[in-house]
């Protein structure tokens, strides 16, 4: 029986972006739950011809009302027993607020009906200390983020919402402990960190690492970290093939514990260590299911760039210097989309090379 077949039966709705080339936002999110077994429903927040990475793009951003007008003509035909809500890249504060209204109306639905439902929250805000949304998104998240199960920010990200700046490992699990205190979220998985070496002192771009923890009864936080090999790509849509993995893998393990299933947000007894957490045992299987794809996606940009460029002779703008330079950022930004087609087996059935280590918390 293959890792697909083990995850039970699934419905998603999924809300970001969507876009006509490449995979990023629902167009990376969807395939990855629907290729291990996932019964996915999505509503995009932009309909663009490509990711920004390119620095030019056609299309249009979704209003708040639009998003609304989808979900209400959802539930107009009771299409709404969905298991998750996964959430992604909202453009607007009114958009925000529209999937958080979204959230809290699918977990009234399934109380009542007395089945779980889980809200697996990815506070698209911006990275690498810059913010690519408007001022009013963050509050907009801060507003809404109490009602999600399962937040995932990026260090960025998770800065802005603890107000703590990170530099250290300390930095790294104040901010955290914040996160749960502040917003009383039961788990937070942060992404894409790099902190200076124990021993160096100086941030190293040769590993990074994702800190997650699930809280205990009292509040406190079980905190671990798994370091993985920085690869020298910049790839786009990794952060919501993570995110798409982890709600089909959370489900994968959930499903298997009955005693976890139905209890509240999927929260592990206080007894359970920080390293056999489902979330820690979830990220070391997501996380290697990435680093081999995006492996594969390493090698194929490599060869791709290693082929000389060539003009089309249609195209009548002159080939100046400037010209050069941006049909050069187009091939290579082009090269490095993942391949995830070709390389789906590898998010079914990985081989997991990540472990989880516990991190003390003082």
């Amino acid at each position: 029986m293959s890792s697909a077949d083990e995850i039970p039966e699934t419905k998603v709705l999924a809300i970001a972006s969507h876009v006509s080339y490449g995979y990023v936002g629902n167009t990376m999110a969807t395939f990855v739950m629907q290729s291990l077994g996932c019964e996915v429903a999505a509503i995009d927040t932009v309909h663009f011809s490509n990711h920004t990475g390119y620095r030019q793009v056609k299309g249009t951003k979704v209003s708040a009302q639009e998003i609304r007008n989808l979900y209400e003509g959802l539930v107009q035909s009771y299409l709404t027993d969905f298991d998750v809500l996964l959430s992604g890249y909202t453009p607007t504060a009114e958009a925000v607020q529209a999937v958080g209204e979204i959230a809290l109306d699918l977990k009234r639905r399934a109380a009542k009906k007395g089945r779980p439902f889980f809200w697996v929250l990815d506070p698209v805000m911006g990275d690498l200390g810059r913010i690519y949304v408007g001022e009013d998104v963050v509050p907009a998240y801060k507003n809404v983020i109490h009602h999600a199960d399962l937040l995932l920010p990026n260090q960025f990200e998770a800065e802005l919402l603890s107000g703590i700046k990170i530099h250290n490992l300390t930095d790294l699990t104040t901010a955290i402990t914040a996160i749960h205190k502040t917003y009383s979220v039961p788990h937070v998985i942060v992404t894409s960190v790099q902190l200076p070496s124990e021993t160096g002192g100086q941030t190293t771009s040769a590993t990074m690492s994702v800190f997650g923890s699930t809280i205990r009864s009292d509040g406190s936080p079980r905190v671990f970290q798994i370091d993985i090999p920085a690869l020298d790509c910049n790839f786009n849509g990794t952060g919501d093939m993570f995110a798409a993995l982890t709600v089909a893998r959370l489900r994968q393990v959930a499903a298997a514990d009955p005693s976890l299933h139905n209890t509240p947000s999927w929260v592990s007894p206080d007894e359970v260590p920080a390293t056999d957490l489902p979330l820690a045992k979830v990220a070391e299987r997501v996380l290697s299911s990435m680093h081999f794809v995006l492996q594969r996606t390493l090698e194929a940009r490599n060869a791709e760039l290693a082929v000389p460029p060539t003009y089309d002779e249609d195209d009548p703008t002159p080939v100046t210097e400037e010209e050069k330079q941006k049909r050069e950022h187009l091939r290579r930004t082009k090269a490095s989309e993942v391949r995830l087609i070709r390389n789906v087996h590898l998010l079914r059935n990985p081989q997991v090379i990540f472990r989880a280590k516990r991190i003390e918390i003082e």
